[in-house]
């Protein structure tokens, strides 16, 4: 069973931010800050690898204007924009859904750390063009 399913199904209530034939918008049950909202295609798909290029487009066209109207109705000054894919990248549910996190300083609850990967940067660029 699929929990986003569930919900998008009316099984399971939700707070509804955004909803249309092919989208819902609700908010994210741990808040990792004020706001935080996950936009999820009706249509199931594991991750966002595995949707269409159509339908993915039209679903980031969707999330920009609902990342606009969270941060500027609830006075953010930014957000993260964030798709985990799979659960190595920590995705939870295997369901297609992007977090919007509004940000309202840089000492709220969301951290974000990048470490320097001294890699050979020509081979990484053959590995992924399949040249290696």
């Amino acid at each position: 069973m699929c929990i986003f399913c569930e919900i998008i199904k009316g099984n399971i209530p939700s707070a509804k931010v955004y909803e249309d034939d092919d989208t819902l918008a609700i908010l994210d049950l741990s808040q990792t800050t004020k706001g935080h909202t996950l936009v999820i295609p009706k249509k199931h798909y594991d991750n966002f690898l595995a949707m269409p290029n159509d339908e993915y487009q039209a679903l980031m066209g969707k999330v920009q204007n609902i990342a606009e109207k969270v941060v500027k109705n609830l006075k953010a000054n930014g957000c993260n924009v964030l798709i985990n894919t799979n659960e190595v990248a920590g995705q939870t549910i295997m369901h297609t859904h992007v977090h919007i996190i509004p940000r309202y300083d840089t000492n709220d609850t969301v951290t974000f750390s990048f470490k320097e990967n001294k890699l050979d940067l020509e081979e990484v660029l053959k590995e992924i063009n399949g040249q290696a």
